[in-house]
């Protein structure tokens, strides 16, 4: 697998599978703003050619919030978020960041288990963070 950095031909090679293989709750444009936007950074995985994930973080003066890591559906118990995840840690010790934080769905136990593996601690919840019904937990990393 190759990880990278996701660049906006990269977006239109997913445009229009997007919301079938991937997920509904990031759009392209979305997405085309992020890549556009300074303070943030994307990367994606591809194997064989083939973009199976991306994942990015926004960064704030020295911390990070981690936006996303999405796999694609056919792609995903295989560790590509981890590696995804992985990278993302590793440019935010590149870049001297001093913390990432994420929320993740109090449901998404594999997500939740995954952060808790590379080290992020829960710090709180957010009420209804998710379709104004479903709680997220805040979890940060810190210890680059």
């Amino acid at each position: 697998m190759e990880i990278t950095n996701m660049t906006l031909d990269d977006l239109e090679l997913m445009k229009n599978t997007l919301y079938s293989d991937f997920d509904n709750f990031w759009s392209y444009n979305v997405l085309k703003q992020e890549l556009e936007n300074e303070k943030t950074k994307y990367i994606i995985a591809k194997e064989n050619n083939e973009i199976v994930g991306f994942a990015g973080i926004l960064i704030v003066l020295d911390e990070a919030t981690l936006n996303n890591i999405v796999v694609k559906k056919s792609h995903r118990c295989r560790g590509i978020g981890g590696e995804l995840l992985e990278t993302l840690i590793d440019l935010c010790e590149e870049l001297n960041l001093k913390s990432l934080t994420l929320e993740v769905n109090v449901e998404n136990t594999p997500a939740i288990n995954l952060y808790k593996k590379f080290g992020f601690k829960n710090q709180g919840i957010r009420k209804k963070y998710y379709k104004n019904s479903t709680d997220a937990y805040i979890m940060t990393k810190a210890d680059f």
